[in-house]
């Protein structure tokens, strides 16, 4: 059986939740700086708005599956196209922190249930031969999404800029980043109607005893004797009933090794910080002096990187394997971070007088103009001296400015380091967890065991998100990239120990090679 252009266009539409996942978390990061003065946020709160969508999308991976075997996954996708929709409506004319958590929140149910569904509903419509290539659509749409989302807050930025009046009118040049959160709605609907076209899947009608419709569904998608054939196969599946599974069993003595190794990645492919600088860019850029401008420019560069080699991962992996590409990847993630550390590290700050009247709106107090001309090697020291002289309100919205005019690095350092980071982390532990966790586990735990580490994936990423701006503030810029760092070096040395290759051996040999039998 060979996908044919029914097949791709459905697995193209139910893959728009992966975009809009992409395009969520990124777009918050065009916008971190402007919420942070709006409501007068403290580092903690500000990783607390970044990190609620996380936070929230944990909750809803351990209960999409079930509810999906419920419901159906068609008519759950469609609530995710509708929940992604009122969380950018929220967020664009939220009024109150609380308010912007809550439309976070809910974007980030959507979020949970479109990274478990997606791929679950594809891999149900598409022929085995061809079921990888057809659910890796989901991770290319999801880093497709995260370069949109660079665009579109650089180009959104461009317009706030412009002198017309109808940028005024429309509120883009004081609150350009409402338009930033809001622009999500019209990719959301589009997701929304999709899902009424796509039908339900064949497998979740039979599992209900609608195999009539089923028929019609297979019919619609297969030759008629790729269908009977299809329809056949299923139904034995059924015919025979499925074996219990409750989470106990993850646990057990013959599965301990497997979940350790799955756990390693899951956890690995987070505590190295990556959604610290896709959810950060900006501000990342900004810490290096380059100005607020070139920061967005740049961030646009991320997006870049990470389709590429997002690309270039799905035309490795069947061929070198997991293990090589896993391994070459991580190896590439300790460099680059630690590169981006060492660049930070050389940064030395000083204020001088010519600096500080050139800063639009800034207030110059005796306290400020007492700094001029000291030299500060480290950069939480130049923080906390310059936010004592200026006041916390005035600091968060200058902090920019203060950092280019007083920097002295070589930024080039830090965009060679985070595009890196960005390229070693997409050919290797972006795509790559997902493909092991479908072959490590036996089939009949796999749906549980997934869900499982994807929750602990989901939460360690909560944390990296939450904890970054006050990392930031308290350990400075050099030793936040050092700690990603060791990390990575840490899960290194464990990949290397225990991670076996799983390539072109079937699923059956790999549980006969890592499954104990009790």
């Amino acid at each position: 059986m060979k996908t044919n252009r029914q097949q791709l266009l459905i697995a193209m539409a139910v893959s728009l939740g992966g975009f809009l996942f992409g395009f969520d978390a990124a777009v918050i990061s065009g916008v971190t700086n402007s919420v942070m003065v709006e409501f007068g946020l403290s580092d903690l709160q500000l990783g607390w708005v970044v990190a609620c969508l996380t936070f929230a999308s944990a909750a809803a991976m351990l209960t999409a599956g079930p509810l999906s075997d419920r419901f159906g996954r068609k008519n759950l996708l469609f609530l995710v196209g509708i929940f992604y929709g009122i969380s950018a409506l929220l967020s664009a004319v939220a009024v109150s922190y609380p308010m912007l958590v809550i439309a976070r929140m809910i974007g980030g149910l959507a979020v949970g249930a479109s990274l478990v569904l997606a791929p679950m509903y594809i891999a149900e419509i598409s022929p085995p031969e061809s079921r990888g290539k057809m659910v890796s659509i989901q991770q290319l749409n999801i880093v497709l999404g995260f370069s949109a989302a660079y665009f579109s807050n650089y180009y959104l930025l461009k317009i706030s800029q412009m002198p017309a009046d109808w940028v005024a009118m429309l509120g883009m040049d004081t609150q350009v980043w409402r338009w930033m959160l809001g622009i999500e709605l019209i990719p959301a609907l589009l997701f929304a109607i999709a899902m009424i076209w796509v039908p339900a899947s064949p497998r979740w009608l039979m599992s209900k005893g609608k195999l009539a419709e089923a028929q019609k569904v297979l019919d619609s998608l297969y030759s008629p004797e790729a269908s009977a054939s299809e329809f056949a196969a299923i139904n034995d599946y059924f015919s025979q009933g499925r074996r219990h599974v409750d989470w106990r069993m993850v646990f057990s003595k013959s599965l301990r090794l497997v979940l350790f190794i799955g756990l390693i990645v899951g956890i690995l492919q987070q505590i190295t910080g990556v959604n610290a600088i896709y959810f950060y860019a900006t501000m990342i850029f900004e810490q290096s002096g380059i100005g607020k401008d070139a920061a967005f420019a740049q961030a646009i560069w991320i997006g870049i990187v990470n389709v590429v080699f997002t690309l270039l991962a799905m035309s490795l992996i069947d061929k070198i394997g997991r293990r090589p590409l896993l391994l070459a990847g991580v190896i590439g993630v300790v460099v680059s971070l630690s590169i981006t550390a060492y660049g930070f590290s050389e940064a030395t700050y000083r204020l001088e007088p010519a600096d500080l009247s050139a800063i639009e709106g800034l207030t110059i107090t005796p306290e400020l103009t007492a700094l001029s001309g000291e030299t500060f090697s480290d950069d939480v020291a130049f923080k906390n001296t310059v936010r004592e002289a200026v006041g916390e309100q005035a600091y968060a919205e200058h902090q920019g400015a203060i950092i280019a005019s007083a920097i002295d690095m070589n930024p080039v350092l830090v965009l060679v380091g985070i595009l890196g980071f960005v390229a070693s982390f997409a050919v290797s532990l972006g795509p790559v967890m997902w493909v092991l966790l479908s072959e490590l586990f036996p089939n009949w735990i796999r749906g549980v065991a997934i869900s499982l580490i994807g929750f602990v994936n989901a939460v360690v990423s909560f944390l990296v998100q939450l904890l970054f701006p006050w990392e930031l503030s308290h350990f400075g810029n050099a030793w936040s990239y050092l700690i990603f760092a060791g990390f990575g070096l840490i899960g290194l040395i464990l990949l290397y120990r225990y991670l076996p290759e799983t390539k072109g051996k079937s699923l059956e040999e790999i549980e006969e090679t890592l499954v104990l039998k009790s």
